[in-house]
């Protein structure tokens, strides 16, 4: 018997999602992923220990199979600390050649990187930022904004610019234009890594991105860089982040590319307008599908799976329900779930991404499954952005035919049931009413109160879900204590263990 692919990860921070979800999807598969020291990785806007991370890269790599790893967490301390240190490019660039240095000492290894193209954040949060984007935040978007502009259309944005620019005090737009140049600098090297042979295959993404912005233009600049240098066919620029380990562990563990059938919960779903991305729909599906190592298919019975996407009748919105954009005569939620059940019953792998709206399942399409044989899909995402969403979904289905431990598949399923829908889509906003105008970005005094409703609230839905969807399954479920991963209600991590059940 083959022994296990070994997997070293270095990935974006500590959340459940990037650190917890792509061990549990590797280990589904029977391979063994090994992280660094939760002490020396990044914990919310405090760096990680990039020298430690090197030490823990060069002894691990000696017996590993396939590194994937976080640009940013390397080379600059994680991807929130990215966009707030002040490390040089010099530094940057030195803590980079270790990929370099592993890959001549052992040359069958195969590096798979990920970087993100700094974001220009929505709202005016001052941790994942620097301090001053508090403040600042409104006029450096319209700044962004504007620069853009006037980088693809000339003179006659001219005079936008020039007022964005002097709204703004001239040390702050120098020094977070600083920032991004330094990170567009860190992703070119990477590139020129790629070409020599270093690197197996790089994705670089596009954050909380929009159509127009300096996120757009460094897109740009970096595909410009890859067309001279010839190597988009190991190469991924689009929307997304979180979801990227996920997406490069697919295609890792499972090299051979993946027929997808997608269906979506409208007829016009593809065209379908999202809020974090630059992109419709269906043009967002098939960066992540290509992403995971997945083409499209030309009929469902020659697909290896079906990528069922929840999109919004014609654009995403925050709020739910939304009967102007979202919950519209433009889809029919309940044909796309006789159609789901079809597929399941007809035993289709089934992965379902709901991206109707962001941050959390559509609470009106969890309704309509309940009737389904939830624990027989091979994934389920409804998490954040529509691409950490999708490029979620795409790593369950692309992974589902690798499945060797059917109870870690099983935990992976119900986390993100956990998460995505009973949590973001229920409960977050249920225990921020319990709470005295709680901040967005630090609970400061109230967290302790907060993870005790959190508590509360979650474990008998927990269990509800389990004994309707998994008790018959031949699992025992082994619950632990809820609490908030960082200082705020966005992000909650449930652990979870499910093993066969010996009684």
């Amino acid at each position: 018997m083959p022994s296990p692919r070994r997997v070293l990860l270095i990935p974006p921070d500590t959340r459940p999602h990037t650190l917890e979800l792509p061990v549990q999807l590797a280990t589904m598969t029977g391979a063994a992923v090994r992280v660094p020291p939760v002490e020396a990785l990044p914990n919310f806007f405090t760096p990680g220990d990039t020298e430690v991370l090197r030490e823990w890269l060069l002894a691990g790599a000696q017996d590993a199979d396939m590194l994937i790893v976080c640009l940013e967490t390397l080379c600059l301390g994680g991807m929130i600390p990215a966009r707030r240190v002040s490390d040089s490019l010099e530094l940057a660039l030195e803590r980079l050649g270790v990929l370099q240095q592993i890959k001549i000492q052992q040359p069958d290894l195969q590096i798979y990187a990920f970087g993100v193209i700094v974001r220009v954040a929505h709202d005016n949060d001052p941790h994942e930022e620097k301090e001053y984007y508090g403040e600042w935040g409104t006029q450096l978007r319209t700044y962004s904004t504007a620069f853009d502009r006037h980088a693809r259309h000339g003179a006659a944005e001219a005079g936008a610019l020039d007022a964005a620019r002097a709204a703004l005090p001239e040390e702050i737009l120098a020094d977070w234009t600083g920032t991004r140049e330094r990170n567009r600098a860190l992703h070119l090297a990477a590139l020129d890594l790629l070409a020599a042979g270093v690197l197996t295959h790089l994705c670089l993404t596009l954050d909380d991105t929009t159509p127009y912005g300096l996120a757009a233009f460094d897109r740009r600049m970096l595909e410009a860089r890859a067309d001279a240098l010839a190597v988009w066919d190991h190469l991924d620029i689009y929307p997304g982040a979180d979801e990227v380990p996920c997406a490069l562990l697919a295609r890792a563990l499972s090299p051979r590319p993946a027929r997808v059938w997608v269906r979506y919960s409208g007829l016009g779903g593809a065209g379908a307008e999202m809020i974090y991305e630059d992109r419709p729909a269906g043009e967002l599906v098939r960066a992540h599908l290509r992403a995971a190592g997945c083409v499209l298919a030309d009929t469902p019975a020659e697909a290896d799976f079906v990528l069922a996407v929840n999109t919004p009748g014609v654009r995403q919105a925050n709020r739910q329900p939304d009967f102007a954009t979202v919950d519209t005569p433009h889809r029919h939620l309940p044909a796309f779930v006789d159609a789901l059940r079809a597929d399941l019953e007809g035993g289709r792998t089934v992965t379902l991404a709901d991206i109707a709206y962001p941050n959390g399942a559509e609470r009106r399409l969890w309704t309509l499954i309940q009737g389904l044989p939830l624990a027989r899909l091979a994934g389920f995402s409804a998490w954040n952005t529509a691409g950490n969403t999708l490029g979620t979904a795409v790593a369950f289905g692309k992974l589902a035919p690798h499945v060797t431990d059917h109870a870690a598949h099983a935990e992976a399923l119900l986390s993100r049931l956990v998460d995505d829908v009973l949590y973001q889509a229920f409960v977050r906003a249920e225990v921020r009413e319990r709470l005295v105008s709680p901040s967005p970005y630090d609970l400061g005094e109230q967290r302790a109160s907060a993870e005790a409703h959190l508590n509360e609230l979650m474990v008998p839905r927990i269990q509800q879900v389990w004994e309707q969807h998994f008790a018959e399954l031949g699992l025992a479920l082994s619950p632990g204590e809820a609490y908030l991963c960082w200082p705020r209600l966005f992000t909650g991590v449930f652990p979870l263990h499910v093993q066969p059940d010996n009684d």
